[in-house]
């Protein structure tokens, strides 16, 4: 999955207008414009899309927690430069305050079923010799059980 995708997804399904997504960044110490969040939001092959950085969807996540529990004391923590499905995945699980049950209650709304070993392992380090890599499909399904528990009976107009 594409950052843009993300930021749509999680856009749409907790209907943040384009000011809350700058609000959200500076929450993490990034300051973007109205342009820059509209060329994010863009299809690729519409007139001025922006690819979204790794840095840049870290800084929205980080913001994204932030918003979601309340900024914590002290300096914020840096951004990573590179950034993975599981980062992504164990990011939104801090920011709505999800425990494994709750993560695999979203999948299952999704139609996806997962032990809490399997879940587990997406949050191991990336050394542990149990970590396993969340592909696209499962981040995609978690993204849709979050819309599905926040907006149910909605259907996003970009899935179908």
């Amino acid at each position: 999955m594409t950052n843009n995708d993300i930021l749509r997804r999680v856009r749409y399904t907790f209907d943040l207008k384009d000011s809350t997504v700058i609000d959200i960044l500076a929450l993490a110490d990034t300051q973007v414009t109205a342009e820059q969040v509209a060329g994010w939001l863009k299809r690729e092959d519409d007139d001025g899309f922006l690819k979204m950085k790794d840095v840049e969807m870290v800084a929205f996540l980080n913001g994204f927690i932030n918003f979601k529990r309340g900024k914590r004391d002290g300096a914020q923590p840096p951004l990573e430069e590179r950034l993975n499905n599981n980062m992504v995945l164990q990011k939104l699980k801090i920011a709505l305050n999800l425990q494994a049950e709750g993560v695999l209650q979203l999948l299952e709304l999704a139609d996806f079923r997962l032990s809490k070993h399997e879940l587990s392992a997406f949050f191991r380090k990336p050394s542990n010799k149990n970590y396993r890599e969340c592909k696209d499909q499962i981040l995609r399904k978690f993204l849709l059980g979050m819309q599905l528990h926040a907006r149910p009976g909605e259907t996003d107009p970009e899935l179908e």
